[in-house]
């Protein structure tokens, strides 16, 4: 695992820290000015006293904000050589994984130290994307390659939950070698597919022995990103699609996931007074990597030139399974025996992660023998159920 600077860590906190502060000081001015304003029924008669009341105070607030932010950083700077850098350990790979899929999108846009970025991996470690560094990184490389994309707020590490990893144990089971994606996960799904399908165009033209078959296991978000990445890789006609023989997608919100829409639900409500509105902005700090869950965005027609916060109905282009490639769906389900109605695995509805929908367009026509509903199993359960695991290594075997 690569070393990572304290420095850069402590930098990243203050930043946010600091534009905490500058947020909740606007959200409390702007409370104050609606209210102090008087009834909107009279016109708002105290809006302009009540303005500069608080232009003042709050401006001077932001601005002492933002000079102690600035010394901050200039304190860190030079205590760079005195805090030195360090192997990150699971803790801290999981809060910053769990991070980034909150505000990603925001750490990325402001150039903050703790912003994620997207690499392939193997045993928690980067591999170089060069064919000499590349063999003597793997040099048991197989011609079968398992490429495993984490979900939502969790990292290449979280693959092994309970002592068991999917990957590890494909790769002891069968003649597979298993890489690891690691991801922001807080952009945009279609962002994150089309940055995995220039990097698994640049794997594939390195990997030390001639690569026969690439499967992707994509659990949650990420088997939405895989599905991207395949319609990425279609749209600029790259290399590795054509080796892509599987695709196996594990609780994946295909169709969306109803706590989204709910959080969408609160903004609209919130938003629905002006007493209300400016706390609306509370429930808008979730990035774009979680408003693509409302109902599943997997291309960039899905939601740009949108307001991603609208209440609206599904935008979606429908993409269709790749062609010429198995695909295959499991389902978790808080139900413990087979019955009509199923529940979901806590976060994702089965119809969703089987890809069911009632309009035959937007439908993943997942063949029914390659569906599988583990029943008792939450979502993050999927990760380490036996019989999830049995079924994905009987499929790929």
């Amino acid at each position: 695992m690569s070393k990572r600077s304290h420095v850069d860590d402590l930098r990243g906190a203050s930043r946010l820290a600091i534009e905490a502060t500058k947020s909740v000081t606007e959200l409390v001015r702007a409370m104050h000015v609606t209210i102090g304003s008087g009834p909107a029924i009279l016109g708002e008669p105290l809006a302009g006293p009540t303005r500069l009341v608080t232009d003042l105070v709050y401006g001077t607030i932001s601005g002492v904000t933002q000079v102690v932010g600035a010394g901050i950083d200039r304190a860190l700077a030079e205590l760079g050589t005195l805090l030195g850098e360090s192997t990150p350990g699971p803790e801290r790979e999981a809060v910053l994984a769990a991070l980034n899929g909150v505000l990603g999108d925001y750490l990325t846009e402001t150039e903050n130290p703790l912003a994620l970025g997207m690499s392939l991996r193997s045993e928690g470690r980067p591999l170089p994307l060069e064919a000499e560094a590349l063999r003597a990184a793997v040099p048991d490389a197989k011609g079968r390659v398992v490429l495993l994309v984490h979900g939502s707020c969790m990292s290449d590490l979280q693959w092994r939950r309970s002592g068991h990893d999917h990957g590890a144990a494909l790769a002891s089971e069968l003649d597979v070698s298993a890489v690891y994606v690691r991801y922001n996960s807080g952009l945009h799904i279609s962002d994150n597919g089309q940055e995995l399908a220039e990097l698994l165009e640049q794997l594939v033209a390195v990997w030390p022995t001639p690569l026969r078959e690439l499967t992707l296991l994509g659990h949650s978000m990420g088997g939405l990103v895989a599905r991207s990445a395949c319609a990425a890789a279609e749209a600029r006609a790259h290399g590795w699609r054509e080796r892509l023989g599987t695709l196996v997608c594990l609780g994946s919100p295909h169709h969306g996931a109803p706590l989204e829409r709910g959080g969408n639900w609160i903004d609209v409500l919130l938003g629905a007074t002006r007493y209300g509105a400016p706390l609306a902005k509370l429930g808008q700090i979730r990035s774009a990597g979680v408003t693509d869950l409302r109902f599943g965005n997997v291309l960039d027609a899905d939601w740009r030139d949108r307001d991603r916060f609208e209440k609206g109905a599904d935008p979606r282009t429908p993409l269709p399974l790749p062609d010429g490639v198995r695909a295959f769906a499991i389902a978790g389900t808080l139900t413990e025996a087979p019955r009509p109605e199923l529940l979901g695995d806590g976060l994702v509805p089965v119809e969703s992660a089987l890809g069911q929908h009632k309009s035959s367009e937007f439908a993943l026509r997942f063949p029914e023998e390659r569906q599988h509903v583990s029943f008792g199993t939450a979502h993050l359960e999927l990760l380490n159920r036996p019989s999830v695991y049995e079924q994905i290594r009987d499929w790929l075997a």
